[in-house]
């Protein structure tokens, strides 16, 4: 990230809330660009917990209602969530690329879809997906016997792991052909949608420029993909289904629970919704866990006597064999360690919302109509919560030190009706593969600084390379 510029002088409205200073006419577009983050981060430590950020020119001005305290996010995400809705334009452009989907969908839509998948991420289901997460974590290991100079990045690891675990839990034996096509297309789509996103003036999707065409071609080939395996499905029977209980007399990979999910109320899914159901889950389901994971293993690299601690647990816990669901209350630090990660490398640092009517956040009035941005990344450095807070300290998370603080300091899944269906999942697949890796492994970091850029979700913009060495016995 960019170093903090001196402090320039702000400026507030009539609620109150101050502005940062940017440049005239584009206010602080090229900031926002370079270094969203940073730029969020620079905010708060200058004018507070809720500022204003303007960005574009007269006539396309966005102006952002940025909130950082604990207080704030849980305002915005829960106690009045009803008032801040998903209503922004980078939501739009991810609607338009991925459709409507568990992520995007909101009002009846949204709770529809949330009661007919919840029955599919019980503890008791998510938890029989344990056994694919430690069969790609083995693949891993045995790709990394082969290693060249005992070299990897990290970054690039933990996406295809985490990739090759959704696709395997989502489509079972169809593995190999989805994760191929996820592998190439959602780079494209993902880049697409921010920056059209981001932009204040967008050309029609349907014009045929170069960009239009590579993600329209992008998004057929990742849409047909999913279209033939759930044709496959419902044509063999395995996703046909009824009842209360979702997945009954079905087939076990989630794609199959998901096509046999039904109620009186609710009907199912037809072969759009299902298809946006797991373009979500691809998307949400890989990027934040591999996140997670890479940051994990970067920072223990960096810092030996955590990870010594770490894998000592580990041993004395799992010896040899292959871990489960009821091992994750049995590793209760290297789950510390996987917190503070993301605390500090959270996979979604900003979410957005849009307010319907004037509200009171954090004693400031955020008027109607306004973009409002949540940010975790900025709440996870809050110094007023975590002192030194740039540190790298898996001790911030003992069950008393989590009882100190605000319920909102941390939110690597956000939170309110809208906190992400997945938690349990993430931090069961996280947990299992990092187990296995540390057990297998020592972590040496190559690159001691990874940088990163918001996108959907948290990127690395350069290598996270670990030197790795078989771990003794």
């Amino acid at each position: 990230m960019a170093a903090a510029q001196a402090p320039r002088a702000g400026s507030s409205d009539r609620t109150g809330i101050p502005r940062l200073e940017g440049v005239p006419l584009l206010g602080s577009l090229a900031d926002l660009k370079s270094d969203a983050l940073g730029t969020y981060q620079r905010a708060r430590h200058l004018h507070g917990d809720i500022v204003r950020i303007t960005a574009g020119p007269p006539g396309l001005r966005t102006e952002l209602h940025c909130v950082f305290s604990p207080e704030g996010a849980q305002q915005v995400l829960a106690t009045q969530a009803a008032n801040f809705r998903k209503d922004n334009a980078l939501y739009q452009e991810v609607r338009d690329a991925l459709g409507n989907g568990l992520l995007t969908s909101q009002d009846e839509d949204y709770l529809r879809q949330r009661r007919l998948v919840q029955l599919l991420f019980t503890k008791r289901r998510v938890d029989g997906y344990a056994d694919a997460v430690a069969t790609e974590t083995a693949s891993t290991l045995a790709a990394w016997e082969a290693a060249p100079d005992g070299v990897v990045d990290v970054a690039d690891e933990m996406m295809t792991l985490a990739l090759r675990a959704v696709a395997r839990i989502l489509f079972g034996t169809d593995v190999d052909a989805t994760a191929d096509v996820v592998d190439r297309s959602f780079p494209v789509i993902t880049a697409y949608v921010m920056r059209r996103g981001y932009s204040p003036v967008n050309i029609p999707r349907d014009w045929p420029t170069p960009g239009n065409k590579r993600a329209a071609a992008a998004m057929d080939e990742l849409y047909a993909v999913c279209d033939g395996i759930i044709a496959e499905r419902r044509s063999s029977g395995s996703g046909s289904g009824s009842g209360k209980e979702a997945g009954a007399g079905a087939g076990e990979d989630l794609l199959s629970l998901l096509a046999a999910a039904s109620s009186d109320d609710d009907g199912e899914f037809d072969a759009t919704e299902l298809r946006e159901q797991v373009l979500i889950f691809l998307l949400a389901g890989h990027e934040t866990t591999a996140t997670s994971l890479a940051f994990s293993l970067h920072l223990l690299a960096r810092h030996p006597e955590f990870q010594d601690r770490a894998r000592a647990e580990i041993a004395a816990v799992l010896g040899d064999r292959t871990p489960g669901a009821a091992d994750l209350d049995r590793l209760p630090y290297l789950t510390q360690v996987l917190k503070e990660a993301m605390r500090l490398y959270p996979a979604a640092p900003v979410l957005g919302r849009r307010s319907v009517a004037a509200a009171e956040v954090d004693g400031h009035t955020i008027p109607a109509g306004a973009d409002v941005i949540v940010a975790p990344w900025v709440t996870h450095r809050h110094p007023d919560y975590w002192p030194d807070p740039e540190r790298f300290d898996p001790d911030r998370f003992t069950p008393e030190a989590e009882a100190a603080r605000p319920r909102y300091a941390w939110l690597p899944f956000g939170g309110g009706p809208r906190a992400c269906i997945g938690q349990h999942f993430s931090m069961l697949e996280s947990v299992i593969a990092l187990a296995m890796l540390l057990r297998a492994y020592e972590f040496e970091a190559v690159d001691t600084e990874v940088s990163v850029t918001a996108g959907i979700t948290l990127r690395t913009t350069g290598p996270a390379r670990c030197r790795i060495r078989r771990a003794g016995p």
